[in-house]
């Protein structure tokens, strides 16, 4: 009875751990199947991680922030340079020549002795310098105000980027669900085919267009998952995601979109986007740059002082004085260089034409703007006019397909009709698709075009 009653606990007790053992099984293949899930990202949280984390983002703010030191770098251009200068050196013999270097000659040995010591301390304060040193501030500033339009264009762009890989994944997901619901329809269709066949009622021939259609379609359907993948991978990128990460996007709400207003109104807010905007400033550099060249036809003046500690004593006596001494001096000092009266000529008519030259892409950028704000205008239009035809072309190709249907059904025509009228059902399933999808695309394309993407 005992070793009975043994037998059963060790049963029990192997049952237990069986069941435990499973148990765990299966909450790490939960485990697991959680971790591997895909985290669906909306467009605005990839729009709001990439302008966090992206690369190229995080760059044009650190070139801004470097903008910013220069124009403290600038401004120090005002505070005195102060400068500390000390000398100790030992002097030789002095040897004089009376009538020649190889007439008669005398030695003198200096006294006290050979030893020269000299400590200076010099400093100097610029009061005016041809208004350069404002200028030079003044063109920091422009640069740092063109760094910080950077920013704005460097995330509009970004934007659009992550924008049109979002849309491109949706558009190849849609793609796979046609090409999903046309695999099962071209399965079908083999199984008639053979059911046909049996019969006698259709060749092999068409059993083999059967088998190769259905080919056809698992082959682009294999390509089309492998596009995604890259795709997703390339969104990772843009956001910076770590490359275990699995993402999928969220395609709830992604064609909705305002209506976009009247031509006019995004061809004025064309001409006042950002790579507008920064051509206007560097027109504006270049005239500052115009300015501090010629602040070089101006003297300049400076408050100086310096003083001194040195020794032997031979600055108003000869060296037999060894005394220590000390001397400083403080004024203005005012210094002109007359060879810039013609040396900087050239520099102004080299600094004008540069203005000239910026001034010229300017047009040049607002003349590609112009035509850039015509063109997604006009793309839009268009891409506006081919949904209702997508549509009907849609509905014409889901007739043809279901009277080729029922012909081929009841043997009146061949498979190739048949699979021409599947391929042409495909083509404009996907077209409608394609077509809503590139509407919404264009949209935001002019938004970027019209610097109001980033708003």
């Amino acid at each position: 009875m005992f070793l009975k009653k043994q037998v059963l606990w060790s049963q029990s007790k192997i049952n237990f751990s069986k069941n435990a053992f499973v148990l765990f099984l299966f909450f790490q293949g939960i485990n697991s199947a959680q971790a591997q899930q895909a985290t669906a990202l909306s467009l605005n949280d990839a729009l709001k991680i990439a302008k966090e984390k992206n690369k190229t983002i995080q760059k044009s703010h650190i070139e801004q922030r470097i903008s910013e030191k220069e124009i403290a770098v600038t401004k120090n251009l005002r505070l005195p340079e102060v400068n500390f200068n000390a000398m100790y050196s030992r002097l030789s013999d002095l040897t004089e020549y009376e009538g020649g270097f190889f007439s008669d000659k005398h030695t003198y040995t200096p006294e006290p002795g050979t030893v020269l010591y000299d400590a200076v301390t010099k400093f100097d304060v610029p009061l005016y310098a041809g208004n350069k040193i404002n200028n030079a501030i003044k063109k920091s500033k422009e640069e740092n105000e063109i760094a910080k339009i950077k920013i704005e264009k460097t995330e509009s762009d970004i934007q659009l980027q992550v924008t049109a890989t979002f849309l491109g994944i949706y558009k190849m997901m849609e793609l796979q669900k046609i090409i999903g619901e046309s695999i099962k329809e071209e399965q079908e269709r083999l199984k008639e085919v053979k059911a046909f066949k049996t019969f006698g009622t259709v060749t092999k021939n068409e059993v083999l267009r059967s088998e190769l259609q259905l080919s056809d379609r698992e082959l682009h359907s294999l390509t089309n998952k492998k596009n995604i993948k890259i795709a997703l991978q390339e969104l990772k990128t843009l956001l910076q995601l770590p490359e275990e990460a699995e993402i999928a996007i969220e395609t709830t709400g992604l064609l909705d979109i305002a209506p976009l207003k009247d031509y006019d109104f995004y061809f004025k807010e064309t001409l006042q986007n950002e790579e507008m905007r920064i051509a206007n400033r560097e027109v504006d550099v270049k005239k500052t740059e115009l300015k501090m060249v010629k602040g070089n036809y101006y003297p300049k003046v400076s408050l100086f002082g310096n003083y001194n500690l040195k020794y032997p004593d031979y600055m108003l006596f000869t060296l037999n004085r060894p005394y220590l001494y000390t001397i400083g001096q403080i004024g203005v000092e005012a210094t002109y260089n007359l060879s810039g009266l013609y040396k900087n000529k050239t520099k102004v008519q080299v600094a004008n034409l540069k203005v000239d030259l910026q001034e010229n892409e300017s047009e040049l950028v607002k003349n590609e703007m112009t035509d850039k704000v015509f063109r997604n205008h006009t793309q839009y239009q268009e891409i506006l006019d081919k949904l209702p035809v997508t549509e009907k072309a849609l509905d014409l190709a889901n007739e043809n397909y279901r009277i080729v249907k029922v012909k081929y059904l009841n043997q009146l025509v061949l498979i190739t009709e048949m699979v021409d009228a599947d391929n042409a059902l495909l083509q404009a399933k996907f077209n409608k698709v394609s077509t809503r999808i590139d509407v919404v695309m264009k949209q935001y394309e002019l938004l970027h075009t019209a610097g109001l993407l980033n708003k």
